[in-house]
């Protein structure tokens, strides 16, 4: 099959003040150092290659106090240039959804400020037909109506059940319309079996791959960024036609974050 590169439009946050003073997820550990000095050099290289791979990349000021506002996919959900605020569970990130959602207000977007919990395209992801949502540690069930309802796409609910994978974005990626990849063991049984009916084409990857966060990839159709470390997930992708590159963000990985974490796609108005 051939595959299609398209142009997206990302929006992105430096990880200027990037640290592990808490811990929300079961990768973040305090008593681990960070080298945000590192962090910063491997976050520019991502950026730089989605601008060589020929897309758009805004920035948002990242503020001081909010080490994980990086992880800029947490920060809102874009849809036909409709954009639904992100609220956190954790009150460590509270103040990450008015930030984000000021941007978005500042540069013209509809906008919603959510009553209900979710965390943006951690937990919310577009495919061709739906709007995939994550539950189980973070995204409230309400949220999910409250998503549908704001941004007009039938919504899928999925129940994650390993607290490793605990926003849908560590355990799935939509790589093109409706061709994801994802890992079986992150969803519950009813779950598995609502992803086999919805994507029965799906490419499947083992538990080593996705410890790796190698389902945190973006992809604009051909090009798949995704860690380096998850050589099993690119070898299936290329079997596939897909073009996997591979990036180090291991000292964002210390926050539980990866590639699709640092960015948040902008889908506009047609």
């Amino acid at each position: 099959m051939t595959r299609t590169a398209r142009p997206r439009r990302f929006l992105m946050c430096r990880p200027t003040h990037f640290e592990v003073s808490y811990a929300i997820n079961p990768w973040m550990d305090p008593a681990k150092p960070v080298d945000t000095d590192l962090a910063v050099a491997q976050w520019q290289r991502l950026y730089e290659l989605y601008v060589s791979l020929g897309h758009r990349v805004d920035l948002i000021d990242p503020l001081p106090g909010l080490p994980d506002m990086v992880y800029a996919a947490n920060g809102a959900t874009v849809v036909d240039g409709r954009v639904l605020g992100a609220r956190f569970r954790n009150a460590e990130r509270a103040d990450e959804g008015p930030a984000y959602l000021e941007w978005f207000r500042a540069h013209g977007f509809t906008t919603h400020d959510p009553v209900h919990i979710n965390e943006g395209e951690g937990d919310l992801l577009l495919t061709g037909s739906h709007l995939l949502a994550g539950r189980g540690f973070r995204s409230a069930l309400a949220g999910h109506a409250e998503a549908q309802e704001f941004l007009g796409r039938p919504v899928v609910g999925l129940d994650l059940v390993d607290p490793r994978f605990y926003h849908l974005d560590t355990a799935l990626g939509v790589l093109d319309a409706d061709q994801v990849v994802y890992y079986p063991g992150a969803f519950s049984a009813g779950s598995r079996a609502v992803l086999r009916r919805l994507f029965p084409d799906a490419v499947l990857v083992e538990e080593a791959d996705a410890e790796v966060f190698g389902l945190n990839l973006m992809s604009d159709g051909l090009n798949v960024v995704l860690p380096e470390a998850a050589t099993g997930v690119a070898a299936r992708l290329r079997e596939r036609g897909f073009r996997p590159v591979g990036v180090d963000l291991s000292e964002l990985f210390k926050g539980g974050g990866s590639v699709k974490c640092c960015t948040l796609e902008i889908r506009e108005a047609a």
